[in-house]
Order: structure tokens, then C-alpha cells, then sequence
């Protein structure tokens, strides 16, 4: 029996050893990918108008790209579509392109949609208030902070959608890289810094049943945040709403990328955010488009597209074996 015992704590260290070990990623494209469109990650409710008692549910749906190998030890990076919160789609072509990029040399990417303006997701009564008092906010403003809160809510749930299907899709979930554009970077930001129950305990099982269909025993953890030309506003909102404090040492590591005549999102939400990660004393880079604007997926610099640069950020950030 002790000879038994001493075995199979053997083959647990040997299991938590290679479960730790650090992933391996291509330099260059190498994996075919496969695209799997359309995968329901949870539900969310839809109203009528805000919190009415006739509400629809609603598909929350993403698509992964998965590089076409036998690698059992993949980083993943999870997509965020902007659109102002109004609009967008998770398939966009910015979006498939960078999902190809990565895939195809070994991260498992998913894109995922999110409930809209438009589709008037359940919000916490102390949000709604807080948003209907705000007298300088007009009518399209308010519909768009509304939004903020079931966005972060579904793009958490897609999060422990991830981590609870990691053995399907080979995931280390030490490795799990968060990021977006402009709305989806809000929003990315948010689900990376923002505390485990903000954005998910706030509405309860009986108000909001779907929330029963979004994995809510799991976890998960950002090991980083990608930020293209986004901000903290829905940190700064939830603080605002419920007083919790989301920024300390814990925080991840951020790449942001931000155009300095950004007319959308101004350039000072990214010097807001370089100061909150100096303050805390996490790591962060800061590059600065020098001249640009607001949705600058074709940017380059020093010869380098964003994918190219995050590969880099994301690579030396994480320490990821690189062949």
C-alpha cells in the first residue's frame, strides 16, 4: 500500500509539473487553423426597456481559433470587440486577422460578441440610478454606460467559459491573455483588473436566471491585458457605483497601444492608466502612435504591425518558449 501511495504521488507531481511548464509558441506561421464560429458561451436576458419584467434570453456567442496540432499546452488569448457599445460584431476583420495570427503559431484565440445598447441587458438598480442622475450625461451616453455593466458581466462569463473548457482546448490557464479595441479594451481592462465577483454578484440568480448558465463556480485568471486605444472608465464606474477599490499590485501587466490625437478616446486615458500601474507598481508598456487616431488597426511601428508588437510584448511578458 505504500509502495502504491508513493506512486501515485509520483505520477501527481509529474502531472502538476508538466500542467506548470511553460508553453511553447511558433515565431512565425506554422499551424493550419481551424475556425469554430458560433459557440454559445452562456445566456443573458434582453428587455424591453431597462430591467422590465418582459425580457428574452439571448445566445452569448464567440469563435475559436485553434491551431491544428497535438500540443497540449497552449496559451490563449481571449477578444473584445469595440463599437462604441452600440455596435460591433465579433467577427470583424481586424479581429479575424489577429485571430489567424496568433492561432497559426500556436494560441488558442477567441472572439467574443457581447450584449449591446440595443439589447438593454439587466443592470443593477444602483447603476441605473447612478446613470440616470448624471445630468451631464444626453440619452446616447446614457444607453452606452448602461451597456458597460452587462458587457463586462458576459465578457467575464466568457472567461469562465474558457477556463472551464481548457481540457477541450488544450489551454494553460496561466497563460490567459485578455484583450480588445477601443469599447472592447474598455471592457477588457475592466475584466482584467476589476475583483473576481465585481460585474457578476451584484444581480442575483432570481432577478437574472441566465446568470445560472455562465459557469459562475468557475475562475479564472488574466495573466495579461491587451489595450488598444481604451481606458478605465468602467473601473472608475463600478467604483463610482459600489465604492470597491479594483486597483492595487494585483492587477495584470498591460500593453497599451493608444494614438496621440485619438479624437474618440482621448490619449489622456492612456497617461490615466500608465499612472495607475506606476502608482501600483505593476508592469506596463506604453506605446504611443505618434499622430494618430482612433481605430488604427493598420498602424505600424519601426516596421511592425500590432500583431507583431503585441507577439513581442506577449512573448517576453510571459516568458513563452519561442521556436
Amino acid at each position: 500500500m505504500k509502495k502504491i501511495n508513493q506512486l501515485v504521488l509520483i505520477c501527481l507531481c509529474f502531472v502538476s509539473h508538466s500542467f506548470s511548464q511553460t508553453p511553447t509558441v511558433k515565431a512565425s506561421e506554422t499551424y493550419k487553423v481551424k475556425l469554430q464560429t458560433g459557440i454559445v458561451y452562456g445566456q443573458g436576458l434582453s428587455h424591453t426597456s431597462i430591467n422590465s419584467k418582459d425580457a428574452t434570453e439571448l445566445d452569448l456567442l464567440l469563435d475559436a481559433y485553434v491551431p491544428e496540432n497535438d500540443v497540449k499546452n497552449r496559451p490563449a488569448i481571449v477578444l473584445i470587440h469595440g463599437g462604441g457599445f452600440l455596435g460591433g460584431s465579433r467577427a470583424t476583420k481586424s479581429f479575424k486577422f489577429i485571430g489567424n495570427y496568433f492561432a497559426s503559431r500556436g494560441w488558442v484565440v477567441f472572439s467574443i460578441d457581447y450584449r449591446l445598447g440595443k439589447h438593454k441587458g439587466t443592470v443593477p438598480e444602483k447603476w441605473n440610478m447612478f446613470v440616470e442622475n448624471r445630468q451631464d450625461l444626453n440619452q446616447k451616453r446614457k444607453t452606452q454606460v448602461l451597456a458597460i455593466y452587462p458587457a463586462l458581466r458576459d465578457a467575464k462569463a466568457a472567461l469562465r467559459w474558457v477556463a472551464a473548457n481548457a481540457d477541450t482546448y488544450h489551454i494553460n490557464t496561466d497563460y490567459i491573455t485578455v484583450g480588445g479595441g477601443s469599447a472592447g479594451a474598455f471592457t477588457a481592462i475592466g475584466v482584467g483588473i476589476s475583483k473576481e465577483d465585481a460585474f457578476k454578484t451584484e444581480i442575483s440568480t432570481e432577478v437574472d436566471p441566465t446568470l445560472k448558465s455562465t459557469h459562475l463556480e468557475q475562475t479564472f485568471k488574466v495573466r495579461n491585458i491587451v489595450d488598444y486605444w481604451g481606458g478605465m472608465a468602467p473601473i472608475e464606474l463600478h467604483q463610482g457605483v459600489f465604492g470597491t477599490e479594483h486597483m492595487d499590485k494585483t492587477a495584470p501587466p498591460i500593453l497599451i497601444v493608444h494614438g496621440t490625437e485619438d479624437p474618440t478616446v482621448k490619449f489622456s486615458e492612456a497617461k490615466k492608466l500608465k499612472k495607475a500601474y506606476t502608482t501600483v507598481g505593476v508592469p506596463f508598456e506604453l506605446i504611443a502612435l505618434e499622430g494618430m487616431g482612433h481605430g488604427v488597426w493598420n498602424a505600424t511601428v519601426e516596421g511592425k504591425n500590432l500583431s507583431e508588437l503585441t507577439y513581442d510584448y506577449l512573448t517576453e511578458q510571459q516568458a513563452l518558449n519561442v521556436e
